[in-house]
Parts: C-alpha cells; structure tokens; sequence
C-alpha cells in the first residue's frame, strides 16, 4: 500500500486529513453493540476523498487500485454494525456531494446516492409521490448507503424489503479495476451489489420506485397485552383496504422506561403500538380497532395536543427504539429477529418465557412474500458477550433465525452462508479485494466459521 502516492495523485481532489475529523468520518453506529464497540472503536482511515461525480469515482478507484489502497464507501453513517468501517484503513470514499436528484417520473426517481432520504421525498412530493419505504434514520440517512447496507424499514409493512422484486429498479456501479468498468444491473443481477456494504462496487446512481405521496396520521395506542397488540398488528396488517406505512409493537416498559414524552400518556403494563395511517383510511381503521377490546388510540397527530409532541412516530420504532433506549440505560443492547409467518406468535412467546425482563420484545411487521411476519428488534439488557451468545443460541435452537448485530460481515449478519452471487463479482470487479476489506469472510477464507470473526489483523480489543 502506497498512501503517499496515492494522496498525492488525487491531491487536486475534495481530501480530508485531519486526523479528528478523519476519525469521525470513518465511524459508524457500531457502538450499539457492546461487543463491536470493544473491537472498533479505534478504527480509522488514512484519509477521505469526497467525489463530486462519477468520474472522479473512477478516478478514485484508479488510482487506488494501482497503488493497492483499500478503498470504504461511505454515506451518512447511520448504519449500525460497523458496515462503513474502514478495517483496513486506506480510503474513506464519502459520497456526501453525489446528492443530486436527477429525473422524477410518474412512478420512479432517480437519485445519487448521497442524496438524503427525506430529500428524495422533498424532490418526489410536488409529483404526489414519495419513496416506499426508508430507515428510521430518515432524515441523515443517504439513499446509496440505505441500499448498501440496509434490508427494510418504514413501509415494509405494505411494501416488503428492499430485496423483494420490484423495490429497486437499476443501480449503476463503478467496478475497483485498473480500468474501473461502468455496469449497470436489474432483475435478478441487483442481487449482487444490494446490501453487500459496498465489497464489490461503488453505486453512482439508483433508480427507485415510487409510491402515491401521503400527509400520514401517525398514531400511539395501547393495549393491555402483549400476545393481543402482536395480534392486534398483524391483523392490521392482513387489512388490505387500510393503506398504511409503519405498524411497530412495544412491550412494556419500553414506553413506560425509554419513550420520555409518551411516558405521561401510558399506564403501568400498557404495551404501545406506533402507526401510520393514510388520512383516507382512517374510518377502516377506526372501525378496525374497535373490534379489539382494551385498545385505545392515546396520540393521533392530525388532531392531539400534547404539552411536549412526540415527534414523527417512525422515530421511535426500528433501531431508533435500541437509541432511545440507549440514552436512558447505557446497559441495554439488541437483537435483529425473524419471526417467520405462521409462527411468530408461538416463537414470540417462547422467547419472552425464556427471557423475561432480559429480552424485551420490540417487533416491526413486516410483509415477506404476500404473508405478515415480525421483525425483533428486541432489546436486551446486557451482562456479558457469553451470555449474549447463549441467548442469540437460544433464539436459533427455537427456529428464529438472528441478523446478528455483534458481528460486521456480511455472512455473519444473518445470512450464515455465503451470498455466491456477490461473492462471484466480487471476483470480478475487485480482483485485488480492496473494496471496504474484511467485511466478506468469503474472500478471506473460503472455509470461514464463527470462530475466525475477530481474526482480521486490526481487529484486537481496542485499549
């Protein structure tokens, strides 16, 4: 690795090399998670490069390739288990100024990706049209880094997640070669660059569907149990006439502990639903809720004052909640659950059997092949990474399947298998692998196990 060289053949571009604000810019929301924050606090770049469009980009990757520098993409960093952590050091490659939003059309944008997720909708809206679905980190997050490094979000109750057929509609990659390859893919072909945390290519442009834009009510309500609210939301969620955007369900105490301007409007034991409704729908819903005894809508934000608002609703469900909870108990951490359909609620309850008071159940419905299912993302009250693992053990002896957020590759995130198809251009377009190294166990050893995940060389408890 030549830094020198190459900082000095890219010297006419946007560079950072203050070492603080390199620092910053090389961290992401790893220290969620106890156990990465032990292993990647002390992670840096070299150095950051910020393109101002795709063919200096390339220029980038170039130059990079020739001088065998490790080259991590990077959005806004809102990502959770160190995806855009540079392991290697080298290259941030910040796509902070390729935020432009190209072309709007009845049904689709497309967009840079560094451009923010609430300024896609920005562009969209005056169309009466918005993006699908997008991360509780709305207003920070980039596009580019919500396909790279997420799965689903807000929307995903209608919508499904980002790799279910028609969520992305082409993605343009700039390939990490000597002579940096412009490839565009669609179909089944996304599959190879989608939620591969930028290991295999650089994305410059993506073309996203659109849905019919909204001024949503969002809603708080309660009911008094747990098996009723997971009920309760996945019956909303089978409702195809109700049009809505987020159904997220809160165990008690989570409002009651971690919820500070929700806290005045629950009572002891109430588990908390988190909604948004289309306006138009409201009398369906309305009409659906009074089925189920016990519930009670306490916010509604077309029409409720509270003495402190709450704020946008979808701020307090994904891992917002593992934030929120956060600010309040620094001991807290979480899990990324599947709950399969058929047989969340049975799974549901063996898990809050197992682990009462230590596991607390946070679940986002979501939508997985036309049938509803959950996603957990249960918080945990942490003691020690053994017991950590024995619970994640626990989960998966009982058939849910864990997105693991203490691991950062791509194969221990939940897949526990090797994606061949990102592996497969992965050969192709970074035949030195110096694109965010470290991240794809797949490349490094062919016969990875669980056991080798702190292998890598820069990877020692940080002091």
């Amino acid at each position: 690795m030549n830094l020198d060289a190459a900082k000095a053949a890219l010297a006419h571009l946007d560079i950072d090399e203050n070492p603080v604000s390199v620092k910053a810019k090389s961290r992401d929301f790893f220290w969620y998670s106890p156990v990465l924050k032990a292993r990647l606090d002390h992670v840096t770049a070299d150095f950051v490069v910020a393109p101002r469009n795709e063919a200096e980009v390339i220029e980038v990757l170039r130059v990079a390739h020739a001088h065998d520098v490790p080259v991590t993409v990077r959005g806004a960093g809102t990502g959770n288990y160190g995806q855009a952590m540079p392991l290697a050091g080298g290259i941030i490659l910040h796509m902070k100024h390729m935020n432009a939003v190209k072309a709007v059309h009845p049904g689709r944008v497309i967009v840079e990706p560094g451009c923010l997720l609430k300024d896609v909708d920005v562009a969209t809206k005056p169309s009466g049209q918005e993006i699908r679905m997008f991360s509780s980190t709305y207003a920070t997050a980039t596009i580019g880094g919500f396909i790279s490094g997420g799965s689903g979000g807000v929307g995903s109750c209608t919508w499904g997640v980002l790799r279910d057929l028609g969520n992305i509609i082409r993605l343009r990659v700039v390939t990490m070669e000597a002579a940096p390859r412009i490839l565009e893919f669609t179909g089944e072909e996304l599959h190879r660059v989608s939620h591969a945390y930028g290991t295999n290519g650089i994305i410059t442009e993506l073309e996203m569907p659109l849905a019919p834009a909204y001024d949503w009510v969002e809603i708080f309500m309660t009911l008094p149990d747990l098996a009723q609210t997971v009920d309760y939301a996945a019956a909303l969620g089978r409702e195809d006439g109700i049009l809505k955007k987020l159904i997220s369900a809160y165990e008690s105490p989570i409002a009651q502990d971690y919820f500070q301007r929700v806290a005045p409007h629950v009572q002891p034991g109430d588990n908390l639903l988190g909604l948004m409704i289309a306006p138009h729908a409201m009398d369906g819903f309305l009409t659906f809720t009074a089925r189920y005894l016990g519930a009670k809508v306490i916010y509604r934000s077309d029409e409720t004052q509270w003495p402190r608002e709450p704020g946008p609703v979808y701020e307090y469900g994904w891992n917002h909640t593992t934030l929120r909870a956060l600010k309040v108990d620094p001991a807290i951490t979480y899990l990324q659950v599947r709950y399969p359909p058929g047989t969340y609620a049975e799974k549901i309850a063996a898990i809050r059997a197992a682990f009462p008071g230590e596991v607390i159940q946070h679940l986002e419905l979501m939508r997985e092949n036309g049938q509803v299912m959950f996603a957990g993302l249960s918080l945990v009250r942490f003691t020690s990474e053994a017991r950590l693992d024995a619970i994640i053990r626990a989960h998966e002896d009982m058939g849910c399947m864990v997105f693991n957020p203490h691991r950062y590759t791509l194969e221990e995130g939940g897949r526990q298998s090797v994606d061949d198809r990102q592996l497969a251009f992965k050969r192709e377009a970074d035949p030195k692998g110096l694109l965010n190294p470290g991240k794809m166990i797949a490349w490094d050893d062919p016969h990875w196990d669980y056991a080798k995940m702190y292998a890598y060389p820069k990877l020692q408890v940080a002091e």
